[in-house]
């Protein structure tokens, strides 16, 4: 059964599960899997000066992990969110997870999407090889409380950054093993079930008739950049800006670029 508590708290408890910052059009930020809102750091900071710019923790990073859980209960998640932050709509933007979040939000809340910006993400779902071989890695941690073990914290590390990052910045990376080795495996178990039985939204992506920006990495390994370019064809008014030096955490890897294409289709668009 799912824990409707779960979504409720995104409505009572606001304050304590977002950072906000700024006034004007809101745009509020989801992050992907085995981040937290602290991935979007840098664009908050930024955009703060124009925008009402929010990132909150989805379920994973909060005491609500569990029982399972799917994109749909974290669609009604940030439906809750924007009711606790008094907003009827807002631009949603969303990393990977959050990105395949976003999609499903758009289709299941259009009245309150006034845009969207998909960073490292797709549309489509994982292939059947992919799906397995997650599957099998977090299986093992379906009912541990423990912390995540580190090695496998720190074999994360080629899927969530590109080589230029793996190569040049190790203290990044070694903070987010320091802090991936503190999540309980439990919550890393459902937080990935929780999208990778996800279903295809391709033929859906016409109905999201809202201005719409692709950020991707160009060194995304894990979701590479020609996964998501076919979203440009298919979603109404789609634009793609790619970042170069920068992996699946675009936003923390390069984050001036990213910021500087969200910022620019933000002006121009609301």
């Amino acid at each position: 059964m799912v824990d409707k508590t779960a979504t409720e708290m995104y409505r009572s408890r606001t304050d304590a599960l977002t950072t906000d910052l700024g006034e004007g059009q809101p745009i509020v930020f989801a992050h992907g899997t085995l981040m937290d809102r602290t991935m979007f750091a840098p664009q908050l900071e930024a955009l703060q000066d124009e925008y009402r710019a929010i990132a909150y923790d989805l379920r994973a990073r909060t005491d609500r992990y569990a029982p399972g859980y799917d994109l749909w209960d974290l669609t009604d998640d940030c439906a809750a969110l924007l009711d606790g932050l008094g907003e009827d709509s807002a631009v949603i933007a969303g990393m990977s997870m959050g990105g395949f979040t976003a999609l499903r939000f758009a289709l299941a809340y259009p009245d309150r999407v006034d845009g969207l910006v998909l960073i490292d993400s797709i549309a489509t779902p994982h292939p059947d090889e992919e799906r397995a071989e997650y599957s099998a890695l977090v299986e093992p941690y379906e009912d541990a409380l423990e912390p995540l073990p580190r090695e496998i914290a720190a074999g994360s590390t080629a899927e969530l950054f590109g080589e230029t990052t793996l190569e040049e910045n190790r203290e990044l990376v070694e903070a987010w093993v320091d802090r991936w080795a503190t999540y309980p495996g439990k919550a890393v178990y459902h937080e990935l079930n929780s999208w990778l039985g996800r279903e295809d939204v391709t033929d859906r992506l016409s109905e999201i008739d809202v201005p719409t920006l692709i950020v991707h990495g160009e060194e995304d390994s894990t979701l590479p950049p020609s996964r998501a370019e076919p979203m440009l064809e298919e979603l109404p008014d789609a634009e793609m800006e790619l970042i170069p030096e920068a992996g699946h955490t675009s936003t923390l890897e390069n984050p001036e670029p990213v910021t500087d294409a969200i910022r620019a289709f933000l002006d121009a668009r609301f």
